[in-house]
């Protein structure tokens, strides 16, 4: 035996299995050997079917020698049962009298499959009701149409089966979009791409219900959809995504259908496992599914265009597009001359173009003369050749990224650019990202051709941006770029895109203005989000630093529409409406410095007639009038007349980002840390704070937070509360680990997903602060360990900046000591506390 056998059965032998019985454990054995999925299926379906057929004949047999048949349906009826599949069976009666007379019985049938621990799904239904469509269960139509005998009336399933086949004649279409309406929606959950990843290898894009699709659409006999030949071809594609399954299965010991960054790193230590890394599994994964959902995706095509007048009288006017080269029909692009790519290899750039242009994909025909020729094409984009003008034109237009994917599944887009093999369905796990790398980078085209669409008026100011750059093909270039170092898992990936870059510029004859900005772009790209993440957007030194990389207006707009992209391609919330805000102000911050004259410098003096103002601003630092608009000093104002009555005053109101809480009080020790810590225990996520004193020794701090459960708009007088709580915690009433006793521990992605604790200090970023840059695995009360730690070594805290990526915290605070930046010591000293902090301080 080997030492990955020894290991999977010592696993199995760990788990209780007093419920399985010894024919299941031999299955279960044999597949972490051999790795055969079709034998689990068989295997566990034969044993289901003599657990039913035995308890029919101790429980129903006797109660009905005639007029009732229990029928497999679903994947039970197909023989497809998984470890830990639901077993779908349909009781089939003559009439509904025999149901209610036999409800005893049946009782006692099923709930000796439950007993046996089965997880029955069970209906009851007449042969008149199993051959109607119920719009609340038409479900039920579907799974019969893989419904076969197990026990009971012959006479009676005799009786279903040419009414069944009738009806399904009659109702295929009815059924056939049903469906695809169903794909569809279940496609869209998972935003239409099969690149996740951690795929859902049962329900995501590509997986198996869309074989299962597949399979029903070709039951049914509706002409267009795949025919047998094709649903044979994806066998090889079933019998890897179904081998997934049951080591999901077996791996959970229930019906877990998710592939988990856990659950790929155990792949393969498997004893059947042909790879020895989990990217090559995962490489595997995404080139099956990919042919399922292109077949599945043609089926729903095909099913939905008929008998939609509407959609083909579309579909009429775009096939007068057509032109010398390209022919459209039935919405799909074919070749007019199959054989002119073999004179002129060129001539599958401008398929491309066509693409791009009208946003209509390539037919399955055009697909295979590409294929056909792929090795002509390879030995023609082996030679460099100047053919940036066609790139050129593939890239500038409205369907970019439709005409990319079409090049990409041809295969065509790795002969252009060679560099693109190395991110092609390859994974990189930071569990933030959702996509693949070359997933990820199509989208980012995606997000820029959605914003010049968008009528959102946080997304109009980008859109405005976009329309002002003069070359979008360069933008585009460099976002397909951005990442391509990726693939090398070496190094700064940046550095390693932009060198690759370099060569596939040279190669395809890019002009030097072109190359330099997109050079630019790339080695750039993430210089704005981490702007956005890491620095007070108000400190001058920011707007400087960002000034210096920029350079130039031109050049800042290029590169905030690409962190635009690059941002909102990462998941489909990464680029919330407080994030979007903050690239604004990147935006606007570097805009002003580029462009500023010296005397915006100056800050205007209180004017006569304003004592209570004059004496309030006194001592506050001269960032404080910089950052904040006349009328939130006119507030802070009021409150400091609130404070002077009540000790401590507390605003909280809306913002477009989120919500703004401002807390004016009396200085003492750990406040900033105590009003983080009240809001963590609301559940509240706090994106920003700042923290001012004056020299009369009120404080002004101020944090925007975000509330991920709507708990203040759901629950109005929540936000009282949460005032009343902030007001008992500044006054010293409440003690604030008591509060947050009971918050729950975010659930980890993994087992292998903890985050050790980094501090970092740096001197130079901010003209009067030392700059601490942490990051930790979150939790809840992580600020406000972080913030009383540097209270009790006697930190003044001036800003603080944070953001979260999954369950990775990364906060960064502007400190000072004594009006001074930290020296060496104390920095020593601190960092030694930060860390103690961000591993969860002293126990609550």
């Amino acid at each position: 035996m080997s030492p990955k056998q020894s290991e999977f059965e010592m696993t199995t032998a760990a788990k209780p299995r007093s419920e399985e019985t010894a024919p299941l454990e031999a299955i279960r054995r044999e597949f972490g050997r051999s790795g055969d999925a079709a034998a689990v299926l068989a295997g566990r379906t034969a044993h289901v079917d003599r657990q039913i057929r035995e308890a029919f004949a101790a429980h129903l047999a006797p109660a009905f020698p005639g007029g009732l048949a229990v029928l497999a349906a679903g994947g039970f009826g197909r023989r497809e049962l998984f470890p830990h599949s639901d077993v779908d069976i349909c009781l089939l009666v003559e009439n509904e009298r025999t149901a209610g007379e036999g409800r005893s019985p049946i009782s006692s049938f099923l709930q000796s499959l439950w007993d046996a621990n089965l997880r029955v799904s069970h209906s009851v239904h007449t042969v008149a009701e199993c051959c109607e469509i119920h719009d609340g269960n038409i479900e039920l139509s579907i799974s019969l149409l893989d419904e076969r005998l197990l026990a009971g009336d012959e006479s009676l399933h005799a009786l279903l089966k040419p009414r069944l086949a009738k009806f399904f004649d009659s109702r295929r279409m009815d059924l056939a979009r049903h469906l695809c309406r169903l794909a569809r929606q279940r496609h869209a959950q998972f935003h239409g791409t099969i690149y996740h990843l951690e795929p859902n290898v049962k329900e995501s894009p590509g997986g198996l219900r869309d074989l299962h699709l597949a399979g029903w659409l070709h039951k049914l006999g509706v002409s267009g959809v795949p025919e047998s030949h094709r649903l044979e071809d994806l066998e090889p594609a079933r019998a890897f995504v179904s081998r997934l399954r049951c080591f999901l299965h077996y791996r959970a010991r229930r019906d877990n259908n998710t592939l988990n960054f856990d659950a790929q790193e155990e792949l393969p230590e498997q004893a059947y496992s042909p790879y020895a890394e989990p990217e090559a599994w995962m490489r595997q994964y995404y080139i099956h599914v990919r042919s399922v959902y292109g077949v599945s995706s043609r089926a729903i095509d095909a099913v939905e265009s008929k008998n939609n007048s509407l959609l083909a009288g579309f579909r009429d006017w775009r096939s007068r597009l057509s032109n010398s080269d390209f022919t459209v029909a039935r919405d799909r692009v074919y070749f007019k001359a199959p054989h002119a790519m073999e004179k002129d290899p060129g001539l599958v750039l401008r398929l491309f173009q066509f693409v791009a242009r009208h946003g209509i994909p390539l037919s399955v025909e055009a697909e295979r003369r590409v294929m056909e020729n792929y090795s002509h094409l390879e030995r023609y984009f082996q030679t460099p050749r100047p053919i940036w003008p066609a790139v050129r034109e593939l890239l500038a237009q409205p369907h970019a990224a439709l005409g990319l994917r079409a090049a990409q599944d041809c295969g065509v887009l790795r002969l252009i650019f060679p560099e693109w093999e190395a991110i092609e369905c390859c994974v990189v796990r930071d569990f933030y990202h959702r996509y693949t790398v070359d997933e990820h980078t199509i989208v980012t085209i995606e997000c820029l051709q959605e914003l010049a669409r968008s009528p959102e008026p946080g997304r109009r100011r980008f859109s405005t941006l976009l329309a002002e750059i003069e070359e979008p093909a360069v933008l585009r270039f460099a976002l397909l770029f951005h990442d391509i170092g990726k693939g090398l898992r070496t190094g700064n990936h940046s550095v390693e895109s932009a060198r690759l870059a370099a060569g596939a510029m040279e190669r395809i004859g890019m002009p030097e203005k072109h190359r330099r900005m997109a050079l630019f772009l790339i080695e750039q790209h993430l210089s704005l989000s981490a702007a956005m993440t890491s620095r007070d957007l108000d400190d001058p030194a920011t707007a400087r630093m960002l000034a210096d990389k920029t350079g130039a207006v031109e050049a800042l707009k290029y590169l905030t529409l690409l962190t635009y992209a690059d941002i909102a391609a990462v998941n489909p919330t990464a680029l919330s409406p407080w994030r979007m805000e903050q690239l604004w102000r990147v935006y606007v911050t570097t805009y002003q410095e580029l462009t500023r004259e010296l005397q915006t410098d100056r800050i205007v003096a209180a004017g006569n007639g304003e004592d209570d103002r004059a004496s309030f601003l006194k001592g506050l630092p001269v960032r404080y009038l910089r950052t904040h608009t006349e009328d939130e000093v006119r507030l802070h104002l009021e409150l400091e007349a609130r404070r002077r009555n009540a000790e401590a005053a507390i605003d909280i109101r809306r913002t477009e980002g989120g919500y703004l809480v401002t807390v004016l009080a009396k200085d003492r020790r750990n406040l900033f840390a105590s009003a983080a810590g009240a809001l963590a225990s609301f559940g509240m996520n706090i994106l920003k704070a700042e923290a001012f004193a004056n020299q009369q020794g009120t404080i002004v701090d101020t944090f925007v937070f975000e509330d991920p459960r709507r708990t203040l708009e759901l629950n109005p007088t929540e936000m009282e509360r949460l005032e009343i709580t902030l007001e008992r915690v500044l006054l010293g009433r409440v003690e604030v680990r008591e509060l947050l006793r009971y918050r729950p521990k975010p659930t980890l992605p993994g087992k292998r997903s903890g985050i050790a604790p980094r501090v970092g200090f740096d001197n130079d970023a901010s003209d009067t602060a030392t700059l601490i840059e942490i990051t930790a695995e979150d939790r809840p009360g992580l600020l406000y360990d972080i913030s009383a730690a540097l209270s009790g070594a006697d930190c003044d805290i001036e800003v603080v900046l944070v953001d979260t990526e999954a369950h990775k915290a990364m906060d960064v605070f502007y400190v000072s000591a004594g009006g001074k930046k930290l020296d060496a010591m104390k920095m020593s000293r601190l960092r030694e506390s930060l860390e103690t902090a961000c591993r969860g301080g002293p126990k609550i």
